[in-house]
């Protein structure tokens, strides 16, 4: 049996607002002895709710773009697979946009900002080098606005292009949740420490997924997105020869595995591996298997399994053996973190350009098109 297991949701809302107040509130009202309360008191509890509710709860629904945009998940799903079918990198570049976006600030398409008077951008982070696919949320975004102009979010478009991304190469659905809202602003700061780095250790690691409020369920599950895609050999080759100063290759590293990365990496520091030596460009449990015999490409990979006594470990396991065991934690995992402080109701703004804040927030650099990308990969 794993010790890490879902924090279940009472009787309320905690499936769309996970260890939330407004949560908490509701089930005290649910819970307690109303028969007991005055009728004002129960009156004004409830309407202290409704505030709470009206002001930053529950505009994420599945069903938020049912009358203004019906079409969005077809919309969307359409694009991702015409962006697959044109670059096979697609869906793990928009996934990665996703992650990047949900652990700063919140689920709020900030990543997607570039650099603009008002705007440093969260782009030029040491934990966004080497990002890439904004080029990809801009055509998905134009076939979005022609359908429903001005209705969705970036913020939103980027989670629909995630799970359409994971589903379209072979891995789990789930319900979207939507009614996130586009950030005005930026924090590259935030980038800069908030973001989980090819080099940390598992408690690291740990530490970066608490601070958001997830678990380490989450951080395995999560990691698993690395199942497909590619990383540059500047994120992994400090693992060949003095790791850690030690004077010798990362001791977690298969050999063989070494060796020929070794050998594609002798091309240089940006020629590309595939995070999934077996089955590149599927998503499926074959991560968590390679992890099983040291062939983790990245240090943040390979510690989930190989740092001693780590309860990460058994989760790798189950998730190696049962498939549907790591797509049903991934599915949960990828609510929860497009769960993280997302903006509602009359915060932030609609962006017509996820790259620029709109003309009219205060800030310059308003709507005009886009470049080809901020592609430093």
């Amino acid at each position: 049996m794993l010790n890490i297991s879902r924090r279940h949701a009472p009787l309320c809302f905690t499936d769309l607002y996970k260890n939330s107040f407004h949560c908490l509130t509701f089930c005290s009202l649910q819970n307690s002895k109303m028969a007991s309360s005055s009728a004002n008191a129960v009156i004004s509890s409830f309407f202290f709710l409704s505030l709470l509710i009206g002001g930053s709860f529950a505009q994420l629904s599945e069903t938020f773009y049912d009358q203004t945009c019906p079409r969005l998940a077809n919309v969307v799903r359409a694009s991702v697979k015409k962006a697959i079918e044109s670059d096979i990198r697609a869906g793990a570049k928009l996934i990665r946009l996703h992650f990047h976006d949900c652990f700063v600030n919140g689920c709020d398409g900030s990543v997607l900002l570039e650099d603009a008077p008002g705007i440093v951008s969260e782009l030029n982070s040491p934990g966004n080098q080497g990002i890439q696919g904004l080029e990809i949320v801009d055509a998905i975004k134009a076939d979005v606005e022609r359908e429903c102009p001005g209705i969705v979010s970036c913020a939103d478009i980027l989670a629909q292009a995630s799970k359409d991304s994971v589903d379209v190469q072979g891995g789990p659905s789930w319900r979207v949740l939507y009614g996130r809202r586009d950030s005005r602003i930026a924090n590259k700061t935030g980038a800069d420490s908030n973001l989980a780095s090819p080099f940390e250790t598992l408690d690291q690691l740990k530490a970066k997924f608490r601070n958001v409020g997830l678990n380490t369920m989450d951080l395995v599950s999560l990691s698993g997105a690395h199942t497909f895609g590619r990383s540059r050999c500047r994120f992994f080759s400090h693992r060949f020869a003095n790791f850690n100063n030690t004077g010798r290759p990362d001791q977690s590293l298969n050999p063989d595995y070494r060796s020929f990365l070794e050998g594609v990496c002798s091309a240089g520091a940006d020629t590309r591996a595939n995070f999934d030596p077996v089955t590149p460009d599927v998503f499926d449990k074959n991560y968590y298997t390679n992890l099983q015999v040291g062939k983790g490409l990245l240090q943040s990979d390979q510690e989930l399994f190989s740092t001693p006594g780590a309860d990460t470990i058994a989760i790798v396991n189950s998730f190696a053996e049962r498939e549907g065991t790591f797509f049903k934690e991934f599915r949960q995992s990828m609510i929860n973190m497009g769960n993280i402080k997302p903006l509602t109701g009359g915060q932030g703004e609609i962006r017509r350009n996820c790259r620029r804040v709109n003309s009219n927030s205060g800030l310059l650099g308003g709507e005009g098109e886009g470049s080809e990308g901020h592609d430093v990969m």
